[in-house]
């Protein structure tokens, strides 16, 4: 008896159908999962308080570290923002315009604006 060569192939052809078949229903389970889990996380979002909206090092978190360093102390082309010596009307106004690579209007709530502001003024 003589084997038939294209056997093997259609069993390769069979078993990558099934797995297709197999991850896309994981991947319809999954898409609704992250679904369900976006849903959760931006219900938390609505609900945290004001203290977290206008806490400073949380804002600084999201939205400074990236160009100026965890601590804040600069890096890549971005400065230092410790001990710049600018009072805190200053860095509002640097927050708002922006200067050099730095783009203007990173916040936009008059109170995150005020609390960063003074931050960044009172670092040493």
């Amino acid at each position: 008896m003589k084997k038939n060569p294209i056997v093997p192939y259609l069993l390769i052809i069979a078993f990558g159908l099934g797995l297709i078949f197999y991850m896309s229903l994981i991947g319809v389970d999954k898409k609704q999962e992250a679904k369900n889990n976006d849903a959760k996380t931006e219900q938390g979002e609505k609900n945290k308080g004001s203290a977290s909206e206008t806490d400073p090092k949380a804002i600084t978190s999201a939205k400074c570290i990236s160009c100026h360093g965890d601590d804040l102390k600069g890096g890549g082309s971005a400065p230092s923002l410790h001990g710049t010596g600018l009072k805190t009307d200053a860095v509002k106004k640097i927050l708002v315009e922006g200067r050099g690579g730095m783009p203007a209007g990173l916040l936009s709530d008059d109170s995150e604006l005020d609390a960063v502001a003074k931050y960044i003024a009172d670092l040493k």
